[in-house]
């Protein structure tokens, strides 16, 4: 078994530049924060985009979107992750108006990327973490912008961090076979689609319930199986 030390180090480099993102936001004026806001969502967008073309195959993309969206509905994920946060905001006793949506966003983004799907799956396969070291100077640096726009909500999404990334790294190194290339390409090109949810909503377009989307990463690990 391999320990998720790349995951570990994520998590160091997320809480050390959330740090000083918190030192800038208290002393940078809202018209450069709502400009950092609005290019971490355009890089968002173009992101999920890139993450998601071209398709391995639509059909299965679609439907486990589809199926996802339904079965997250159907489990109310959105408001029991919500009311999760809500739970630690109240028992740390913090004021933080963005906290939720800081530490939701930020998870978001940190985990349902490329990189941490092949990083994840590649430390626990072969135990090589560069790529989660990689990933890791950019999240640190990613932090510090979202931090002066959220707040301290940021830092606490490697919670959720250390629960999915880990959580794949320690799956991949019980059952690195499974994961064959076609298998994360499908599963890439699906969390590519939630990315772009996400930098919808960064940019105020439309309200994406990415939440309730998050099953389909499930569900396309079984349309997989079942139709390719």
């Amino acid at each position: 078994m391999n320990i998720p030390v790349g995951t570990f180090i994520n998590i160091f480099s997320v809480i050390l530049g959330g740090s000083l993102g918190i030192l800038i936001k208290n002393s940078l004026p809202e018209k450069y924060k709502k400009i950092i806001f609005q290019g971490i969502g355009l890089f968002t967008i173009l992101l999920g985009i890139s993450m998601a073309i071209p398709f391995p195959n639509p059909l299965i993309i679609i439907f486990s979107v589809l199926i996802g969206g339904l079965i997250g509905v159907l489990l109310n994920l959105e408001e029991r992750l919500d009311n999760l946060s809500s739970g630690l905001k109240n028992k740390l006793n913090l004021k933080d108006s963005k906290f939720n949506e800081g530490l939701i966003t930020a998870f978001l983004i940190y985990c349902i990327g490329s990189m941490t799907i092949l990083g994840a799956i590649n430390e626990g396969i072969s135990g090589d973490n560069s790529l989660l070291i990689t990933k890791s100077v950019l999240d640190g640096f990613t932090s510090i912008a979202l931090v002066s726009t959220f707040g301290v909500g940021v830092i606490f999404s490697v919670i959720p961090m250390l629960i999915f990334q880990g959580g794949l790294t320690l799956l991949a190194s019980f059952f690195g076979n499974f994961f064959t290339e076609s298998l994360i390409q499908y599963l890439t090109s699906t969390g590519g689609i939630l990315i772009l949810g996400i930098g919808i909503n960064l940019l105020e377009l439309k309200k994406i319930s990415v939440l309730n989307l998050l099953p389909s990463l499930i569900v396309v690990v079984v349309l997989f199986l079942l139709f390719v």
